[in-house]
């Protein structure tokens, strides 16, 4: 019997973004890699301002996806933190990757005043500033820290992966974020973070490119497929806690 896994992609789906359509289609591609089931349901951000737990509960994964500013951004805000609290397995990619590091800087290292420069441009406390240069459509060579998840997941120490964005983790932050616990393990050739992750959470990475682009039913990509292996483990850690009460 093949095991069925449940997705809760945390977005505003919107059928004229190829990165919404390409995140249903990169999930499936990993799953028929991995001769599985899977149920995908796109949770609107607006509906995660309250009780959350109630309504993200029921999945083995969560992703946050590309396509900010979302309509709530403290919706996507409290599924990402969820997912963090709860050793969900959890990937968030562009935009979800921006909104990860508000998160952390809000909620571990403090900074309740964290802004995005996309919403608030004139924070005096902005964590998510422009890059140097717009990534939009472009692709780029991404170096891979050794003896991080993200390399465990590539198996290598470089990558080309697309990205389609015009922020990212202010430089200013990022020893402080990694004093904090949130590892930067991806970088481009001039040392900028792409690549984020938690390393003692059962899997919780956040990369500025969207792996969902370069999917293919061929060729899936590795994290997307990293993404759903974590919720093997998180569904037999569910069945155990459950089986205890």
């Amino acid at each position: 019997m093949r095991r069925r896994i449940t997705v809760g992609v945390i977005g505003d789906f919107n059928p004229q973004y190829d990165s919404h359509r390409a995140t249903n289609l990169a999930l499936r591609h990993a799953a028929i890699r991995l001769e599985a089931s899977i149920d995908v349901e796109w949770i609107p951000t607006p509906s995660l301002e309250k009780h959350v737990e109630g309504k993200i509960d029921k999945f083995d994964v969560l992703l946050c996806a590309p396509g900010s500013p979302y309509r709530s951004m403290n919706g996507a805000l409290n599924g990402i933190r969820f997912a963090r609290e709860s050793n969900r397995p959890f990937l968030g990619t562009c935009g979800g990757f921006q909104h990860v590091v508000i998160e952390y800087a809000r909620n571990v290292m403090g900074f309740v005043d964290a802004q995005h420069a996309e919403e608030k441009p004139d924070a005096p406390l902005l964590l998510v500033t422009p890059l140097s240069c717009s990534l939009v459509g472009k692709i780029e060579k991404i170096k891979i820290s050794s003896g991080s998840r993200a390399f465990e997941i590539y198996g290598k120490g470089e990558s080309e992966e697309r990205f389609n964005c015009n922020f990212g983790l202010n430089p200013a932050y990022r020893e402080m974020m990694e004093e904090a616990g949130l590892r930067a393990s991806g970088f481009d050739q001039t040392g900028e973070v792409r690549i984020l992750e938690l390393p003692n959470h059962l899997f919780y990475l956040a990369t500025l490119f969207v792996p969902q682009m370069t999917s293919s039913e061929q060729r899936p990509h590795p994290v997307i497929c990293s993404l759903l292996e974590a919720a093997s483990k998180f569904q037999e850690s569910r069945q155990h806690r459950n089986t205890r009460l």
